[in-house]
This record gives structure tokens, sequence and C-alpha cells, in this order.
């Protein structure tokens, strides 16, 4: 049996496709004028006044730039230390912390989630952050970025509202087998929330790789730098040394090439991680949002 549309719903339906196709737009040609602008040679870049549909006068000036910087590699490689190990971490202690929050039995379980909200709204600040760094020994250690950045409050509630969505005799039944917490959590609660924790992957993974302020607070060695750090300095240190002999509008439009094809190298990794975490991603973020 068809359901008949009527015509004010019609127009609805036209309406809220085209707004939404104007929205994509909107988002998108931000991203596709730095890509283009990436691949432009800089002196037909400035004649540009309007939209960028194309490279203009194609060229890789910018990435050769970007490239050149041998510190570049140590940064990948660095980056991709902080994210496997951070993410890593981050995973695991929030499963433990997630699990216990989710427990029925758990004492005081709304006392502590008050605590924990708390957090979430006021933070110790950058100055008493740093003493304890110091204190503790962490100052110019990688671990200071990997445990600075190892738990999140909000994606905690999050997995915790997964760990909820388990019904409780599933834990009951593995406990009459013999199972433990441990066995329970990492064998059937983890597992079965493989969307919820899909998500947490990506929001730290992503929050890990675009950090460059902790990195320049607390990190005192070069060669520990990661990618977003070295990417930095590159735009803040080499856009005087690009042009050399050109003239002041030459270096402000290798300038502008430079800063594309910058952002173009940060952001394309990243990217590369979405399609695997895709099909998780609504699922794992709408646990968090009917469940709190």
């Amino acid at each position: 049996m068809k359901i008949k549309i009527s015509a004010a719903e019609r127009i609805f339906d036209v309406f809220n496709v085209l707004f939404m196709l104007f929205m994509i737009v909107i988002c998108l040609y931000p991203f596709i004028y730095v890509l283009f602008g990436s691949f432009s040679d800089a002196k037909e870049l400035m004649k540009v006044t309007g939209i960028l549909l194309s490279p203009q006068g194609f060229s890789t000036k910018g990435y050769q730039e970007v490239f050149a910087n041998k510190d570049i590699y140590t940064g990948f490689a660095n980056s991709i230390f902080y994210i496997v190990v951070g993410t890593s971490l981050s995973i695991f202690v929030g499963c433990l912390f997630a699990f216990t929050l989710s427990r029925p039995y758990l004492k005081y379980k709304g006392w502590i989630m008050k605590f924990i909200l708390v957090t979430m709204f006021f933070g110790g600040g950058l100055i008493p952050t740093f003493l304890v760094v110091k204190s503790i020994g962490l100052y110019g250690s990688r671990w200071a970025l990997v445990f600075l950045s190892m738990l999140s409050t909000y994606n905690v509630i999050v997995l915790k509202s997964a760990f909820d969505s388990v019904p409780n005799e599933i834990e009951e039944s593995a406990h009459i087998d013999g199972a433990g917490s441990w066995k329970v959590l990492w064998s059937l609660i983890v597992p079965l929330s493989k969307a919820a924790i899909a998500v947490q992957v990506l929001f730290y993974a992503v929050g890990i790789w675009n950090q460059w302020f902790n990195p320049m607070i607390y990190l005192t060695d070069r060669s520990k730098y990661p990618l977003q750090l070295i990417l930095r300095e590159i735009l803040i240190d080499n856009v005087s040394n690009m042009g050399d002999g050109a003239g002041t509008e030459d270096k402000v439009g290798y300038d502008d090439v430079l800063k594309y094809a910058t952002v173009i190298v940060t952001i394309t990794p990243i990217l590369c991680v979405y399609p695997f975490l895709q099909k998780y991603f609504v699922k794992g973020v709408m646990i968090g949002a009917v469940k709190g």
C-alpha cells in the first residue's frame, strides 16, 4: 500500500534537499579552494579575485618546500607514535573507567558521575598543569603528551552509555560460567560495543593528530616534535626564505601557496582514516545521544 504524499510535503522535501546541497557546497568549497591553491603558481594565484575552480598555473612548489624540510619525516614518525600509543592507552583506560561506571552495583555512582562532570566545565589551567608535569619529571618527555590527552570526560560518558546498553543478563550468565569482570569486559562488553569504540578511536586519533600547543609547551627536543609543530615552524620560519630574489608580492603569493600545501599535508593522513570508521560513526554517536 503506497502512502500518499501531499503537495506541501513534496515542497518541503525539495526545499530540504536544496538547502542541504547548499550547505554541502558551503562546507566543501573551502577545502576545494585550499586544494586548488596548493597546486597553483604563486603569481597566477594572486591574480584570482573570485571563486577558484581549478589550479592556476599548475605548480608543486608549495609541496616541494614543505617536503624539503627533513624534519617533516621525523614529525610524521613522531605523530604516528603519539597516535598509536596515545589512542591505545586512551581506549584501554577509557574502557576500564566506563565499564566501572556502567555497573549497576557501583556504590555512590551518582556522586561519582557528578564529580566527573565537574571536570568538563572546570580545568586546572595551563600554569598548574605545567608545574605538575615538571614536578613529576615528564617535562621534555614524549609521555607528557600521551598522558595529558589520555582521557576525555565526554568520551568516557559516551562509552559508558554504550556499555549501559548491553543487557546485564549477559554479564550475569558469564559470571555463572566462572568469568570474572576482566573477562566480561574484554570478551563480551567490548566486542558488543564496537561502534562506540570505533568512534572513540576516531575522536582520540584526530585530537592527538591535531595537537600542537601541548608539544610546543612541554617538549624541548626537536627530535620529538609531532608533524603539526614541524609544519608550524615551516610556516613561521621558512616563508621568508621562499622566492629569494622575488618582489614582496611574489613572496606573499608563495606564502599563500605554502599555507595551502601545509594544510593539505596536515589533513590528508587523518582523512584516510574516516572511510574505515564511517560505518560505525553514526551508530556510535547516537548511542551517546540517546542515553546519558
